[in-house]
C-alpha cells in the first residue's frame, strides 16, 4: 500500500509540474503570436506588447479594476462549475445573472426599509430567481430528456426579451438622457472599499462563495453525489443515488450563485439598471472552467487572468492605438492557447507512460 501511495504521489507531482510548464509554454507562444499580429498592424509592436503585459500594473486604479472585473467572472465560473460537475451543459447562468441583476435593481428602486436590509434582500432575491431560471433546463432534462444545452441557449434569449419588456414598461426612467431605470434608493448598494477606485464589498462576498462552493463540492455528501453522477450517471443509479434530484440540486445551486453574482455586480457598480443586452459573464464562465479544468478552487485565478488580459488589452488600445478588433483577436488567441487541453498532450502521455513503466519495473525488481 505504501508503494502505491508513493507512486501516486510521484505521478501527481509530475502532472502538477507538467501543467505549470504547459501553461508557461502556452503563454509564451500566445504572446509570440500576438506580437506577430501586432507587427502587421502597428509600427511599434514591442511597445504595444509591453503595454498589454504591464498596463494593468501601472496604477492602483487599473489593478483594482482587474479585481473588480474578476468578481462577476468568478461568480459565473463557480455557477458553471457546479452545473457542469453534474455533466449538465447548462448555459442558463448567463440568463440567471442578467435577470438576477434586474430583480436586484427593481428591489433597490421600490423597496422601503433600511438601505442595508434592502441591499441584502435584493441580492438574495437575485439568487433565488437565478435558481429558478437554471432549474428550467435541468427539469426538462430529467423529466423528458430534453437537451439542456439547447434549452438554456433559447432560454437566455427569452429571459433577455422578457427582461427588456419589464424594464421598458415598469422601471425605465423616461426622463433619463440614456436608457436607464429609475435611480436606486439612497444608500442602497455595496460600499466601495478602496478610495478613488470602484472596488466594492463584492470582493468579500465572492470570496465567501468561493470557499462555500469548494466546501460544498469537496466536503459534503451532496457534492460527492454530484461528482459521482457527473462522472458516471449509470453507476450512480446502480448504487441507489437519486440522480434526477442530484442533477436538479446542481442546477439550483449553480443558478443561485449566478443570480447572486448578478445582484452583486448591479448593486456594486451601478446606481441605475442599464443592461440592454446579456452581459456575457455566463459564457465567460465556460471559458474559466476550461482554463481551471473544472476545479472551482482555481476559478478565481482563471477569472483574474482573463480580467488582467482584458484590462491590459484596453490599456494597449489606449496607449498604442491598436484597433479594438485586433485587441479582441489577441485576447481570443491568448485564452484559446492557454485553455487548450490538447496542447502538449502527446508529450504528457509519453512521460506518464515512462514514469508508470519505471515504477512498475522497480516493483518487479
Amino acid at each position: 500500500m505504501q508503494k502505491v501511495k508513493m507512486k501516486r504521489t510521484k505521478m501527481d507531482k509530475f502532472l502538477y509540474k507538467f501543467e505549470i510548464v504547459r501553461l508557461l509554454i502556452a503563454v509564451v507562444i500566445a504572446f509570440g503570436v500576438s506580437f506577430g499580429i501586432l507587427a502587421m498592424f502597428t509600427p511599434h509592436p514591442v511597445q504595444a506588447i509591453v503595454d498589454l503585459i504591464i498596463g494593468p500594473l501601472t496604477s492602483v486604479r487599473r489593478f483594482s479594476t482587474v479585481i473588480e472585473k474578476a468578481i462577476p467572472l468568478t461568480f459565473a465560473g463557480l455557477a458553471v462549475s457546479v452545473m457542469f460537475r453534474a455533466n449538465q451543459f447548462n448555459l442558463a447562468a448567463e440568463g440567471a445573472l442578467y435577470f438576477g441583476s434586474l430583480v436586484a435593481a427593481t428591489i433597490a428602486i421600490f423597496m422601503g426599509g433600511h438601505p442595508i436590509f434592502v441591499t441584502i434582500v435584493a441580492i438574495l432575491s437575485a439568487g433565488v430567481v437565478g435558481s429558478i431560471i437554471t432549474a428550467i433546463p435541468g427539469y426538462l432534462k430529467v423529466k423528458w430528456n430534453v437537451s439542456e444545452l439547447v434549452v438554456s441557449i433559447m432560454l437566455n434569449t427569452i429571459i433577455l426579451y422578457f427582461g427588456t419588456y419589464l424594464f421598458n414598461h415598469y422601471i425605465r426612467d423616461i426622463n433619463s438622457a440614456y436608457a436607464a431605470s429609475y435611480p436606486f434608493r439612497d444608500g442602497v448598494g455595496l460600499p466601495v472599499l478602496l478610495k478613488n477606485t470602484r472596488l466594492h464589498l463584492g470582493i468579500v462576498i465572492v470570496a465567501i462563495f468561493v470557499i462555500a462552493v469548494n466546501f460544498f463540492i469537496n466536503k459534503t455528501k451532496w457534492g460527492y453525489k454530484i461528482t459521482v453522477t457527473g462522472n458516471n450517471e449509470e453507476f450512480a443509479k446502480s448504487v441507489g443515488m437519486n440522480t434526477p434530484r442530484i442533477i436538479m440540486l446542481a442546477q439550483l445551486v449553480g443558478g443561485f450563485v449566478a443570480g447572486i453574482g448578478g445582484g452583486v455586480e448591479m448593486l456594486g457598480l451601478y446606481t441605475r439598471f442599464q443592461w440592454m443586452a446579456l452581459p456575457g459573464f455566463g459564457f465567460d464562465g465556460v471559458v474559466l472552467n476550461i482554463i481551471a479544468k473544472g476545479n472551482p478552487k482555481f476559478i478565481p485565478l482563471a477569472a483574474i487572468f482573463v480580467s488582467y488580459i482584458r484590462i491590459g488589452a484596453d490599456y494597449m488600445y489606449r496607449q498604442s492605438g491598436v484597433a479594438p478588433e485586433i485587441v479582441a483577436i489577441i485576447e481570443g488567441i491568448l485564452i484559446i492557447l492557454i485553455a487548450a487541453n490538447a496542447f502538449l498532450a502527446k508529450w504528457r502521455h509519453k512521460m506518464t507512460v515512462d514514469i508508470s513503466t519505471r515504477e512498475l519495473n522497480k516493483e518487479v525488481a
